[in-house]
């Protein structure tokens, strides 16, 4: 018989136990989480107070800004915790609430993204602005962005609960900086068998799907910008879906690579370094994506700031 413990709480070894390098750690992930947080509230605001930003593509932004804001605080709070801390530990129920809400937003944010490659689609195929805005109405819209929260709370309820079903023996260690899947599938002794094949179908399944509505409204896309005949035209489109189609390749892929593996040591290690990549830089990265490649979002923060500035 295994002598068998309740567990109250996990360790979290991190990114390094070097103590010069957690100081460091913790300042550029600090920099980068503030980073983060003000670039995509102020995308929010921003959309939000700039009529030229009133088009679906844009709401369906500033929920894709808020999801990245949500997503980067699920993990790297206790990350800096942990990196200025001699214990380095997560309750129990921390770590299922991290889960909780860690799967929940990576689902919603595929979903929103899979959202928006087919708002994307829909502008181009329709091309007049009037009949695009009649059938991407505001209520269109709202229940476009709805199911990607429905769907991803309800999976992530189930995930979670599957996380539960795991049988954990003495002290347990996490080779991660947060309470992910993979560490702790191979962390336990019993019940790893539904959790372990239920994350890989799930992932594989949404992923799957929402890659074949990127790729079939991307091809629908690129049909619609070669047709074009005005050159402006065209760079305008490839502009606006470029930053959309960035988006989608570096959060697809890292999420990828990361949950649709078998949980082993080696696979866990190189996960660990690409979740870092996941969860903090690429929530930074987006409202710089959308501003920087984005005629109308610079024309709009543009004339915020010299609104802001007469004001003064």
């Amino acid at each position: 018989m295994l002598n068998v413990t309740d567990v109250t709480e996990f360790i979290l070894l991190g990114l390094t136990s070097r103590r010069e390098w957690q100081v460091l750690f913790f300042i550029t992930f600090l920099l980068v989480y503030i980073i983060t947080v003000a670039g995509n509230i102020s995308m929010i605001m921003l959309i939000k107070v700039s009529p030229q930003l009133g088009s679906p593509m844009y709401f369906f932004l500033s929920h894709l800004s808020l999801v990245d804001v949500w997503f980067s605080s699920s993990v790297t709070p206790k990350m800096l915790e942990n990196l200025l801390s001699e214990t380095k530990t997560i309750s129990y129920a921390g770590c299922l609430v991290q889960c909780f809400f860690f799967i929940a937003l990576v689902h919603v944010e595929i979903f929103i993204l899979a959202v928006m490659a087919f708002d994307r689609y829909m502008a181009m195929a329709i091309g007049n602005p009037l009949l695009y805005g009649s059938k991407m109405s505001r209520v269109v819209c709202i229940r476009l962005i709805s199911f990607p929260y429905v769907y991803g709370f309800l999976t992530s309820l189930a995930a979670t609960l599957w996380t539960h079903g795991l049988y954990f023996c003495g002290k347990i260690e996490i080779n991660h900086f947060y309470s992910a899947d993979p560490p702790l599938i191979k962390m336990a002794y019993a019940g790893t068998f539904v959790k372990e094949y239920s994350m890989i179908i799930l992932a594989g399944i949404n992923f799957t799907y929402c890659l074949t509505v990127v790729i079939i409204s991307y091809l629908f896309i690129l049909i619609a910008i070669l047709r074009m005949h005005s050159a402006d035209g065209r760079r305008n489109a490839f502009s606006t879906c470029g930053s959309h189609l960035t988006a989608v390749v570096i959060f697809y892929g890292t999420l990828i690579f990361m949950y649709l593996r078998r949980p082993t040591e080696e696979s866990v290690e190189q996960g660990k370094t690409v979740a870092v990549f996941n969860t903090t830089v690429i929530p930074m990265l987006n409202p710089m994506i959308y501003s920087l490649r984005n005629k109308d979002v610079k024309e709009a923060m543009s004339k915020v700031i010299s609104r802001t500035c007469l004001t003064k």
